[in-house]
C-alpha cells in the first residue's frame, strides 16, 4: 500500500494519498480540532455519460437518467436500507448525481469508523429487482414532473437546450418518464460493475479523523478489487452553432425569470483549471457584485438581488450563464451584452483585477475551513487528475493580461441564447 502526505508549505495544509490494494483511491486530509468529519464515496459517473463502454472499444447507448436512477437504487438491500443504518449511528447521509458524477455520503460527530463501514459496505452491493425498479420508475417520474414546475430549474434546461445540440447536458439529470421506462435491473447492474469499479471510483475523507482508521475499516470492508482505471467518455461531435437564440415558457411564477447563456467551444473536451479559475475572475469583475453593471442594472430596477452567473463547464460542454428575476429581461440580457463590449474594447483595469484576484483566493482559503468542501473538491481535483492545491498555484499565473487574451474569444454574441419563464396570466 502507498500512502505519501502531499503537503502546501504555502498554505500550511497536508493530505493523505493513499493507494489502496483494492485498487481504491482514498484521500485523507485530518483537521484535528474540528468536531466532525465528513465522507464521500464518488464514481466519475454522470448525467452526461449516457453511453456504457464496451470491452472492444465501443459504446452502448443507455437510457437517459440511468446514473441517477441507479443512485436511489444502491440504497436499498434486502435488510436495512442505508439511510436506516446510518439514522442508527446519529450520521448525516445523503447521495446526489451530477452531470458528471455520482456521491455517496454522511457527516458525523461520533462513531465515524462505523458510519465509514456504512458507507462502504452498502456501496459495493447493489440490490436490483425487476419488481423494487418498477416501484421506482413510479417515484422518479412524479420528481421528473416536480421539477417541471420548478421554474429555477426548467430555465437552466430550457437554455442548454437552446445551446446544445446533442450533447447529453441539455438532458434532465433524472431523464425524462419514457426514458427511466427502458431501465431494468439487469441494465442497472451492467451499468454498476462498469462504473463502480473501484478504479473508477475515489473515497474522500476530511475532518477530525485519523488515517490508520480509515485504512483499517478500508481493509476490513473493501471485497473487491479494481478491473480498470478511470473510465474514458465517449466523445460527442457538437456543432458550434447554437440551436435557437431564445426560449420562452410560461409557468406560475410572480416574476419573469431568465438565463442568457453564451456557448464556448473549445478543442479540448475540458477546460483547462487555468481557463476555469480566470473565466471565474472575469465574470465577477463584468458582473460581480461590486461591478458597474451590477449596480447600474438594480438602478433601471431590471435586476434584484437574485441576478447571478456562472461558468458551467465539464466534459465536452462550457458555456457562461447569467440569471436572474427582470421586468424586463431582454433589456437586462442587451446592458449585460453592452457591458461586456465595454470590457473588449476597453480591457482590465489592473487595480480591479487585483482586488478581484485577492477576494477569490481569499473564498478559496475560506473553503479550507469546511470539511464537507474539503472532501469534494478533493474527490473532483482526483477525477481532474490534480490534487486540491493546484488552483492555488495556478492562481500565481492568471494576470490582467490573460483574462483580455480569454476574453477576445469568448461572450460572443452569436453563440448566445435567451431562457425566459414567464408568469402565467391569472
Amino acid at each position: 500500500m502507498k500512502i505519501e502526505e502531499i503537503r502546501s508549505e504555502q498554505l500550511g495544509e497536508s493530505f493523505y494519498d493513499i493507494d489502496h490494494p483494492s485498487g481504491l483511491k482514498i484521500l485523507v486530509m485530518p483537521k484535528k480540532d474540528y468536531s466532525g468529519a465528513y465522507a464521500i464515496f464518488a464514481t466519475k459517473y454522470g448525467s452526461i455519460d449516457n453511453a456504457l463502454p464496451q470491452e472492444d472499444g465501443s459504446y452502448k447507448i443507455i437510457p437517459e437518467g440511468t446514473a441517477h436512477f441507479l443512485e436511489h437504487k444502491l440504497f436499498e438491500s434486502e435488510d436495512l436500507d442505508a439511510f436506516e443504518r446510518f439514522a442508527k449511528t446519529g450520521a448525516s447521509a445523503n447521495a446526489y448525481t451530477s452531470f458528471g458524477r455520482t456521491g455517496y455520503l454522511f457527516s458525523c460527530t461520533g462513531n465515524f469508523k462505523k458510519n465509514l463501514e456504512i458507507l462502504l459496505d452498502f456501496v459495493q452491493h447493489p440490490y436490483f429487482t425487476q419488481q423494487t425498479v418498477e416501484k421506482e420508475q413510479g417515484i422518479i417520474g412524479q420528481e421528473i414532473m416536480m421539477y417541471k414546475d420548478a421554474p429555477d430549474w426548467e430555465c437552466t434546461f430550457n437554455v442548454l437546450r437552446a445551446l446544445y445540440h446533442k450533447h447529453p447536458v441539455k438532458v434532465d439529470i433524472a431523464g425524462s418518464c419514457e426514458s427511466i421506462a427502458e431501465i431494468t435491473a439487469d441494465l442497472l447492474y451492467e451499468c454498476y460493475n462498469s462504473f463502480y469499479d473501484l478504479g473508477n471510483m475515489v473515497l474522500s475523507i476530511a475532518g477530525n479523523v485519523n488515517v490508520d482508521d480509515v485504512i483499517e475499516v478500508a481493509d476490513r470492508v473493501i471485497e473487491k478489487k479494481a478491473n480498470g482505471s478511470l473510465i474514458k467518455r465517449m466523445p460527442i461531435d457538437e456543432p458550434k452553432e447554437i440551436v435557437t437564440d431564445y426560449i420562452e415558457e410560461k409557468l406560475p411564477v410572480s416574476a419573469p425569470q431568465f438565463i442568457l447563456g453564451f456557448k464556448e467551444n473549445h478543442e479540448n473536451p475540458e477546460c483547462s483549471t487555468k481557463e476555469e479559475i480566470a473565466m471565474d475572475m472575469l465574470l465577477d469583475i463584468i458582473a460581480g457584485r461590486s461591478s458597474a453593471l451590477y449596480k447600474r442594472l438594480l438602478d433601471m430596477k431590471l435586476i434584484n438581488t437574485t441576478f447571478d452567473f456562472e461558468y458551467f463547464t465539464g466534459f465536452g460542454y462550457s458555456c457562461i450563464l447569467f440569471s436572474g428575476e427582470s421586468a424586463d429581461p431582454k433589456a437586462a440580457c442587451e446592458e449585460i451584452k453592452k457591458e461586456i463590449a465595454f470590457f473588449k474594447e476597453n480591457g482590465i483595469d489592473e487595480k480591479v483585477f487585483s482586488r478581484t484576484r485577492k477576494k477569490l483566493y481569499g473564498r478559496m482559503i475560506m473553503g479550507l475551513n469546511d470539511v464537507d468542501e474539503l472532501a469534494n473538491n478533493m474527490a473532483l481535483s482526483y477525477f481532474a487528475d490534480e490534487t486540491i492545491f493546484t488552483d492555488f498555484d495556478v492562481y500565481k499565473e492568471i494576470t490582467a493580461q490573460y483574462l483580455e487574451e480569454l476574453l477576445s474569444g469568448t461572450l460572443l454574441n452569436e453563440y448566445s441564447a435567451l431562457a425566459v419563464i414567464l408568469p402565467q396570466e391569472g
